[in-house]
């Protein structure tokens, strides 16, 4: 099978290294000749570094590269049987590039977008084929996540839904099929995990350490909220917020945080500014904090039921079967379990008297019980 990859950043190479590991020819164009360069030489770095901790050999690393290859022109990529975007997320800049490709391929080559947050329905309306054009949303490090969200357009045939399912399976991935909605699984559901931390804090009933000890240590999560922020970038996480906050109509669930955009503003923005929620020109430990047991069981609840509230609506919206929800947030945000699991776990009557308690306090819709939710609770 031959691949193009469009974009030779991070999220390209990772890609163009995922697809050729899987034994497909790989060809990777970028209006930057010296950007598929340093890919190459970067790619090379991380297959020498897995031969020294025994997990390939060099026959391995050289039948790798040999299946890349640079392209420095567009058209290159017209016998193709898959084409993958990683570019800017950038819906002006995708749609020329997508009515340019839709060209240039058979009618029987697949054209996917790598997109996060944009509409895939609307990225397909300018493709001569729109009914073979999808959405194959990796995960950064491509090579080492498992999950691969697939999101046909409106436009997609099921054939090829099928078809880029069986293909994501080859390449030793775990995909799951999302409805083109904002966010699709993983972004639209994670919001709460960040949205009512900071909620939390700006209410001043605790600091960024005593809410990320409490999710990790009491909520068995593997990072806080804060720590994972500052790793992705405060200005990635607060863009993808602020995307699907405009996405659903400004819908109170996904409202941005101030914190969020100030840290942004101020680009204190985690670990790659050395500056974020956290100080790490500082050499201490994070988790250096006594906790009240209380006060850790609060956060946990609150943050947790809004989690399975917006699993479970997205179930009753038909985002996702209930499988591939839980397989999204257990494989490609690393929660310790399914988020609706979680929910029979603590009872479904419990998660709705919780948020039935904060929307009388609140008096706000952000803290609306999905009907699905109250069913569940109900039978």
């Amino acid at each position: 099978m031959r691949v193009g990859v469009i974009g030779a950043g991070s999220m390209g190479a990772g890609i163009a290294q995922v697809a050729s590991t899987a034994g497909c020819d790989v060809d990777i164009f970028d209006q930057s000749e010296n950007a598929c360069q340093k890919a190459l030489e970067k790619l090379e770095k991380i297959l020498t570094r897995l031969i020294e901790k025994g997990r390939i050999n060099q026959a391995e690393k050289e039948s790798v590269l040999g299946k890349i290859n640079i392209v420095s022109d567009l058209n290159k990529l017209k016998d193709a049987d898959l084409v993958i975007e990683a570019i800017i997320e950038n819906e002006k800049i995708k749609k020329e590039l997508f009515s340019q490709l839709s060209k240039l391929v058979s009618k029987h080559c697949i054209i996917a977008t790598n997109t996060s947050s944009l509409s895939v329905t609307n990225l397909a309306s300018v493709c001569d084929y729109p009914e073979r054009f999808i959405g194959i949303h990796f995960f950064n490090p491509a090579p080492l996540m498992p999950l691969v969200e697939i999101v046909p357009a409106l436009q997609t045939d099921n054939e090829w839904t099928n078809e880029v399912y069986q293909i994501i399976k080859s390449w030793n991935k775990s995909p799951v099929v999302a409805k083109d909605t904002p966010g699709f699984i993983v972004n639209r559901i994670a919001r709460p995990f960040y949205g009512e931390s900071l909620r939390i804090f700006e209410e001043g009933l605790a600091d960024f350490i005593t809410i990320d000890q409490s999710l990790k240590i009491i909520g068995g999560f593997k990072m806080g909220p804060f720590e994972l922020m500052d790793f992705i970038g405060n200005d990635v996480n607060y863009a993808v917020t602020e995307s699907v906050f405009k996405a659903f109509y400004y819908d109170p669930r996904y409202k941005p945080s101030f914190t969020q955009k100030q840290y942004a503003e101020a680009n204190w923005l985690g670990r790659k500014t050395n500056k974020g929620y956290y100080d790490y020109s500082k050499d201490y430990s994070y988790s250096d904090v006594d906790l009240d047991k209380n006060l850790a069981n609060m956060i946990v609840n609150r943050v947790l039921v809004m989690l399975i509230n917006e699993a479970v609506d997205a179930l009753y919206l038909g985002v996702a079967s209930e499988e591939d929800i839980e397989k999204a947030m257990t494989k490609g945000v690393n929660y310790p379990k399914g988020l609706i699991e979680w929910g029979r776990e603590r009872t479904f009557s419990w998660c709705v008297s919780q948020l039935d308690e904060l929307y009388g306090k609140y008096h706000e819709d952000r803290y609306r019980c999905s009907p699905l939710l109250r069913q569940l609770a109900n039978s």
